[in-house]
């Protein structure tokens, strides 16, 4: 059971992270939207959400990646599942370190009034977009990292060369 931990963790990992993704990105904030009645405020906690969602995102495929290493050595390297996490690790760092800030900046900009009555909405929603298509791509990888195994395939020897040894033996 113990010796299972790591295993049973990294099942977690992928567990909380791509639900809390499908969860909030495709449950949450639509709600939000449509039960608070000042849109800036919807998107102010749903911004929040997001940060705090990108956050377990980035532990959960640090912690998934290691895993994978230590379990398949180099040969992690080739397998789909590592190549998914570390594609969402690197959706999830952009999204948190390159768009965030931007869009952030705009309504800054914006200030005293909301960005989505300034001069600066157009660009808000180009930018806004961008981070909406980067966040499908990043759930559609993980429906791919739930059904993809985390461990490469192991192939029983074909069995002409496994009878042909066997007949050097004798």
């Amino acid at each position: 059971m113990m010796r299972d931990l790591p295993r049973h963790f990294a099942a977690l990992g992928v567990t909380l992270w791509v639900g809390g993704m499908w969860l909030l990105g495709y449950v949450v904030v639509p709600v939000l939207f449509k039960a608070l009645p000042d849109r800036q405020l919807a998107g102010m906690v749903a911004g929040q959400l997001f940060t705090v969602l990108a956050y377990i995102g980035i532990a959960c495929a640090l912690y998934l990646i290691i895993y994978q290493l230590q379990q398949s050595g180099r040969a992690a390297l080739r397998l789909n599942a590592f190549r998914v996490t570390v594609a969402m690790l690197l959706l999830v760092l952009a999204g948190e370190f390159i768009l965030q800030p931007i869009l952030a900046g705009l309504k800054l900009q914006a200030l005293p009034l909301d960005v989505m009555n300034s001069a600066f909405a157009p660009r808000f929603k180009t930018w806004h977009i961008i981070s909406e298509i980067l966040f499908l791509i990043q759930s559609m990888l993980g429906i791919a990292l739930v059904l993809l195994p985390s461990k490469p395939k192991t192939l029983p020897p074909r069995t002409s060369e496994h009878i042909d040894a066997t007949a050097m033996r004798s």
